[in-house]
């Protein structure tokens, strides 16, 4: 793992165009190049180019693909993974004879997915008065009880059939039962056959409660024919399932080629491309081209610091078991290139804030017990949709719930109880007001644990934004900025304030000899930021006027200190929260306890002990992720990460459809 973003170089290559073909397989079975457009050349030269032309576009080749992953899912097919030897020895396409295997095996499934449709549009109607009645909102229902005078009842049932609803009519009098939106147009069948209400009062009682019955088991007979119908579905996709693997597999390696190929530009007999490698992989790739082409190549690498930062993709080389913690990164945005990498801190910054506001020994190995059981089910079957709890979160989880387990080892708490001596200090004793040993006596001693540890994670997101600064040669940011050295001095000098007032019992503040002259040299670098700026801008020919550099630097030097007093001041006391989940967490266990002692039997306090111990699982769980993550990205990230950079998205036989 680099503690930085990875290095990139960028290649430019011209080849023959009799090479062409298998510089693209070649490059495709390696997968580290992110393709570029030729942008960088002369004008003289660009106009000599031509783009790359195709005989199958590649929308066409996009629309086939997803045509047979439809197929292949409705089928219960997994696509299958690339491989070098599939490309090695590619078919040439063949869009014809494939449009006509789809297009069979789509009219054979047309009548079964026609039924399909129908079934469901009954379903969800039946299912939509179901759920009226159960809601006791029968006014949304259109029930009448009734026969007819004229015609057949069974042609009577196969008109109001097709409107939809229950209808029984096995027996005098008949019952329909319809939703209220559709009572105009019963009205109009029924009027034909002159239907006529019944007054028998027990018959309308009964009525509802009947033709509900009939709607739950019409429902459940329903969707055991619609069952068999996937079924055959799948039988008969899977009848030529070796046929759509095929197609599918030769599309798509059509399709990257044809991406690939897209970036390309050409000269009568030559081809130019260029592309970001990682700066490990150029030799890699320089032996490969001139393997592949036989020499016939020429190959020129740029480094990455003689282009734009903002032009260089970013790719973080984090171990893969910190991978859960990249996607919160990433979630948040992609770092600059040359900036380092936010993972590892992003780990142990999220890990020991949850780990303070959620530590119980038993409930952490609830967290663990879940996030593994999930992440088993889902490796189980790859195919299962997420729910509530996603594979990512099965995978966070794992770092969670052994996070909780040492928190309650430090607090001594499982599951609420103190059944185990504390490594630190009894968190839930301190918060119920006991008398304890130790330095920690009461709240407020938790909160000023929290407050401290804000300190360290701010200080530490300005170090690192003091080190990214210096890495990007913005000496000037270094030094004037709110986050830079001058505002890491002052946070420092309001951090000695502060504890020295608090220290004296909020009697006195503390005095030094530094404290004035360095407060004061801090001001004076904030009051000359703006002129000094001034000027480095008119040195490249960016020049304002005098009155406006003072009313600029006034105004700046006001919203600086405000921002650094208050921005910072708030971004400390925001750490309480950490305190005050933990205090929750105690005092619910509390609460519950107290709870389960009230009805003085056994049984009622096991199962009102296990409902309080999921409901806090739950919920103070959910609290303690999203703050964790909320003091992540407002008072960490806040302080070094800009998150402007784009990030690399390599071209292989394994790169995700989507990103194509």
């Amino acid at each position: 793992m680099s503690m930085f973003t990875r290095k990139m170089r960028m290649l430019t290559a011209v080849v023959m165009e009799s090479d062409k073909e298998a510089v693209v397989k070649a490059l495709l079975e390696k997968g580290v190049m992110e393709f570029v457009h030729i942008g960088s050349l002369p004008a003289d030269k660009m106009e000599k180019l031509t783009g790359h032309s195709s005989s199958v576009p590649r929308a066409v080749l996009s629309d086939m693909r997803v045509r047979v992953e439809t197929l292949l899912k409705e089928g219960g097919i997994k696509l299958p993974e690339l491989s070098n030897g599939m490309i090695e020895n590619l078919p040439q396409l063949d869009m014809e004879t494939y449009r006509r295997t789809l297009d069979k095996l789509s009219l054979s499934l047309q009548s079964v997915r026609d039924r399909q449709r129908v079934i469901n549009q009954d379903i969800n109607a039946l299912e939509e008065i179901i759920r009226y009645s159960e809601d006791k909102k029968n006014d949304y229902l259109d029930l009448r009880v009734g026969i007819c005078n004229h015609g057949s009842a069974d042609d009577l049932k196969n008109r109001l059939e097709q409107i939809g609803g229950v209808f029984l009519f096995s027996s005098k009098p008949y019952i329909s039962l319809t939703l209220r939106r559709d009572s105009q147009r019963v009205t109009d069948v029924m009027d034909k056959f002159s239907w006529t209400e019944s007054t028998d009062s027990e018959a309308q009682k009964s009525a509802l409660g009947e033709a509900i019955g009939e709607a739950r088991a019409k429902t459940e007979s329903l969707k055991g024919e619609l069952q068999k119908l996937s079924d055959d579905v799948k039988s008969r996709i899977g009848k030529v399932s070796s046929d759509l693997v095929s197609i599918w597999t030769n599309v798509r390696v059509h399709e990257l080629c044809e991406h690939v190929e897209s970036y390309f530009s050409y000269t009568r007999n030559t081809t130019l491309f260029s592309g970001w490698v990682p700066a490990e992989y150029s030799d890699d790739i320089s032996a490969l081209l001139s393997r592949v082409t036989d020499g016939r190549c020429i190959i020129e690498w740029t480094e990455a610091d003689e282009m734009p930062r903002d032009a260089v993709p970013v790719e973080m080389t984090s171990p893969k078991i910190l991978k859960p913690f990249e996607r919160l990164v990433d979630n948040y945005g992609t770092p600059e290139y040359g900036s380092i990498n936010p993972t590892p801190f992003t780990a142990v910054a999220y890990l020991c804030m949850f780990a303070l506001m959620f530590a119980d020994l038993g409930q952490g190995f609830i967290l663990l017990l879940v996030g593994l059981v999930g992440r088993w089910l889902y490796k189980k079957n790859p195919a299962r949709k997420d729910g509530i709890i996603s594979r990512y979160l099965c995978s966070l989880l794992i770092f969670l719930g052994p996070a909780s387990m040492i928190g309650g080892l430090l607090f001594g708490s499982c599951f609420g109880f103190e059944l185990l001596p504390p490594l630190w200090f009894p968190y839930d004793a301190v918060v119920e007001g006991e008398m304890v040993d130790g330095l920690i006596q009461d709240i407020y001693d938790i909160l000023g644990i929290t407050i401290k540890f804000g300190i360290v994670v701010i200080y530490l997101g300005l170090i690192l934004n003091w080190i990214n600064l210096f890495r990007k040669k913005r000496f000037f940011e270094l030094v004037f900025d709110k986050n830079g050295l001058v505002g890491g001095i002052m946070y420092a000098l309001g951090i000695w304030f502060a504890w020295g007032f608090v220290a004296s019992g909020y009697r006195t503040f503390p005095s030094a000899p530094f404290f004035a002259p360095l407060l004061m040299l801090c001001l004076a670098l904030i009051l000359i930021k703006g002129p000094l700026g001034a000027f480095l801008k008119a040195r490249k020919g960016e020049k304002e006027g005098i009155g406006a550099v003072v009313i600029d630097t006034v105004m700046d030097f006001l919203v600086e200190v405000l921002e650094i007093f208050s921005g910072l001041l708030s971004n400390t006391l925001s750490f309480m929260r950490v305190a005050g989940l933990g205090i929750a967490h105690a005092s619910l266990m509390s609460a519950f306890y107290q709870m389960a002692a009230m009805p003085g039997n056994v049984v009622a306090e096991i199962l009102i002990m296990i409902l309080g111990n999921v409901l806090v699982i739950v919920l103070e769980g959910l609290s303690a992720g999203i703050q964790s993550l909320r003091l992540n990205y407002y008072e960490f990230f806040t302080k070094y990460f800009t998150g402007r950079g784009m990030a690399f998205e390599p071209v292989g036989l394994r790169s995700r459809a989507s990103a194509d």
